[in-house]
């Protein structure tokens, strides 16, 4: 009995099978209807692109200046798009800080190749569709379809289907989409025109090698990624679809050449998995920032760690204490087991027989200020045993804790809690307890 293949699992080959069948691709393009099938925005834009470069270019003296620019310039925008789009937000392969995303998603603008949330699900669908119909981009069209065609023309099937709802909620993403129109102006234009210009007085040609030209680059070489990333290399991962790895491909693209090994692993930040290979994308992300990697890192663990310290329970929030004062709290330790440690009053009545030292360590304090025996004059208590009385709070000494909160009046287990920042407003110790009621007298219930 023969296997089947594994590349072609039942169910991907069903739901395409399945959508190419019921849905009909619209007509051939033909000279007679290709006025109408003409996606015209975007052979204006790879039209006017080129030519106004060429133009630029014969008639407008390059400086050293504007040059080095220029190629700086190109880096920020395509790192926009491999950095930002492809590997940040198509494929969630890291985590970045708000500034981070701000940055890639303004810098991914100037590459004027839609916005993150459009680029990305037309992305998503390319790898859970590769060289089917279903894929926007099929290689299996030729090189000159992947590459521009399937821009030029309006697509014969609507591309498959991808889940973008994680960007639908991301606020930087929903930003970018409702200002990418003025965000693209700027970048293209407005700031490589203005910044040769106010730098060294060479606006013209800023707008032409820093705007024009460098955008025709940008777009090559971010097109290579569907079309040269297809057609030049090897597979040393996976010969059953197009993608293949090539140097020459890297260097055309920032480092994404090596597409064999990220169609494997597209959740990986890298394209180039070994340190020699060619990816300044892949540098970009670990070392420019890796401060903000690793914030994005240790938000995600904060927040797994939030979630379990959730599910503990905790000492009583101090702000939720009635505040007592000397003479009720010694009046009142006469029915009841209560001490005083740090300016919190305790109820230990189900404590006196546990006690390891022994009940009469605790009698012998009912009523009065334990602070010092209990922080050492005794006995210097463990984490645990911090932790276990701070559970037994059941009020606060009017004036008893300092504005400053000693340490000693925060358990170990809290010191290092993890709260969001709308609990940051949430005291734990009882400074601000006492100063909002300084004039209620409280009763232990």
């Amino acid at each position: 009995m023969n296997a089947a293949p594994l590349h072609k699992s039942p169910e991907v080959e069903s739901f395409v099978s399945h959508t190419l069948k019921s849905t009909k691709p619209l007509p051939p393009v033909t000279w007679a209807n290709a006025a109408s099938e003409l996606n015209w925005l975007n052979v204006a834009i790879l039209t006017v692109v080129p030519a106004i470069s060429v133009a630029g270019i014969w008639c407008t003296t390059l400086r050293w200046e504007t040059a080095l620019f220029s190629v700086v310039y190109y880096y920020i925008t395509g790192l926009g798009v491999t950095a930002g789009y492809h590997r940040l937000w198509a494929h969630r392969s890291y985590n970045a800080s708000t500034f981070l995303q701000y940055f890639l998603a303004v810098a991914g603008a100037g590459a004027v190749q839609g916005s993150i949330k459009w680029w990305s699900r037309g992305h998503r669908a390319h790898h859970r569709y590769t060289d089917t119909e279903l894929d926007p981009y099929n290689a299996g069209e030729g090189f000159w379809w992947s590459h521009v065609g399937w821009m030029l023309i309006k697509p014969r099937r609507k591309p498959g289907v991808a889940d973008v709802s994680d960007l639908s909620k991301n606020a930087v993403v929903r930003w970018q989409h409702r200002y990418y129109l003025l965000l693209l102006l700027g970048m293209t234009f407005a700031i490589p025109t203005a910044v040769p210009w106010l730098g060294w007085g060479d606006a013209r040609g800023g707008c032409v090698y820093g705007g024009f030209v460098r955008l025709l680059v940008v777009h090559h070489s971010t097109f290579c990624v569907n079309s040269l990333a297809h057609w030049l290399g090897d597979a040393p991962f996976d010969d059953k679809h197009s993608p293949r790895d090539h140097l020459v491909t890297a260097l055309c693209t920032i480092g994404e050449g090596y597409h064999n090994f990220h169609h494997q692993f597209p959740m990986d930040y890298r394209n180039a998995f070994k340190w020699y290979q060619y990816d300044p994308t892949k540098w970009f992300i670990w070392v420019f920032p890796d401060n903000e990697v690793r914030k994005g890192q240790l938000t995600m663990e904060l927040k797994r760690m939030h979630e379990a310290q959730e599910k503990l329970v905790w000492p009583q929030d101090s702000n939720d204490l009635p505040v007592v004062s000397w003479a009720s709290y010694v009046e009142q330790s006469a029915e009841w087991p209560l001490i005083l440690v740090a300016g919190f009053i305790h109820d230990v009545a189900s404590f006196v027989d546990e006690h390891p030292g022994g009940a009469r360590y605790i009698v012998k304090y009912i009523g009065k200020d334990a602070t010092t025996a209990f922080f050492g004059g005794v006995y210097a208590h463990s984490n645990a045993a911090h932790n276990l009385l701070a559970m037994k709070r059941v009020g606060v000494l009017h004036g008893g804790i300092p504005r400053a909160v000693d340490d000693r009046v925060v358990p170990p287990s809290q010191r290092l809690r993890v709260v969001r920042y709308a609990e940051l407003g949430s005291a734990y110790s009882s400074s601000t307890a006492c100063s909002d009621q300084d004039d209620k007298e409280g009763m232990l219930e």
